[in-house]
């Protein structure tokens, strides 16, 4: 389950989030899992009428919103998911009872739900819908709702993976685009550090183990390079770094400079506002105080 973790927060993107399609009460959110049951009616039916393709009129015609957002840039058309499957078969065969597990842990779902409003009450939440994709991207965030790729992770992980991705939907200072390192690692290290906190689900265990025994050296390495392109480094987005390291180390060390933050705090509801809301990353960066326990 940890490396799938690690997949699939290394292909989370953000968009500019509109809260037209959220509510402020946790207990109104919707999970939405109908577009997993279209997806397996189409799968049965693809070697039983090998002249059509059944992924086009009853997985994604009538899609829910949540399946219309996802399939831009990740499944892009019935043509390409219907080769994906047919290339994936076994592995699609695999994933298809976990699949029809997401909702096993919605209670902890909408438990994380309510932690957040308890430490942040502006906090807004839209639906929830679970889908099936081409094994490319297993969660985003998206003016229609959460969106989970329910082929790439494991039911047990969906709370996590949920508050994580709910996380990313309240930071509306998020930039667009030419993110630097340092603010990209501080995104996604502080949606794992409070998805942590209101989920009780932690990040991914070997790589915290494994930098927290180095930290000392990861962070003489990160200063160096903090201030480059989010990309620039194996940092970010690479779940089989070239340097040796263990994936998802930006998250680690973004996860670390939040945690210190925190910690640091005496008004721990105003430090989750705070870190909500970060327009300057160096500054936050400074605030936390976690470079100085190195000198």
């Amino acid at each position: 389950m940890k490396n799938a973790l690690s997949t699939i927060f290394a292909i989370i993107i953000f968009f500019d989030f509109s809260y037209a399609q959220s509510v402020s009460d946790p207990f109104n959110v919707s999970f939405v899992t109908t577009d997993i049951k279209n997806f397996w009616k189409a799968f049965d039916r693809m070697d039983t009428e090998p002249q059509t393709n059944p992924f086009e009129d009853i997985y994604l015609k009538p899609g829910s919103a949540g399946l219309q957002a996802f399939t831009i840039g990740r499944i892009e058309n019935a043509t390409a998911l219907l080769n994906t499957v047919r290339e994936l078969k076994n592995d699609y065969e695999k994933a298809r009872l976990n699949s029809l597990r997401m909702l096993d842990n919605e209670k902890q779902c909408r438990a994380a739900f309510m932690a957040l409003k308890y430490l942040y009450p502006k906090a807004v939440y839209p639906n929830v819908y679970f889908v099936i994709g081409r094994f490319n991207s297993g969660g985003y965030s998206n003016l229609k709702g959460l969106i989970i790729g329910a082929e790439m992770i494991q039911s047990a992980a969906v709370p996590y993976i949920v508050a994580h991705e709910l996380i990313h939907y309240q930071q509306d200072s998020i930039p667009k685009k030419s993110l630097d390192l340092l603010a990209a690692c501080i995104n996604e290290g502080s949606a794992d550090f409070i998805g942590e906190l209101i989920s009780g689900g932690g990040p991914n265990i070997q790589t915290h183990n494994y930098a927290n025994a180095n930290e000392a050296k990861l962070w003489s390495e990160f200063k160096e390079i903090m201030d480059d392109r989010e990309d620039s480094h194996d940092w970010m987005y690479n779940y089989k770094p070239k340097n040796g390291y263990p994936p998802d180390l930006g998250y680690w060390i973004g996860y670390k400079i939040t945690e210190a933050y925190y910690e640091k705090a005496s008004d721990k509801k105003k430090a989750i506002s705070d870190i909500l809301h970060i327009k300057d990353f160096k500054k936050f960066l400074n605030e936390s105080g976690y470079a100085s326990k190195f000198q």
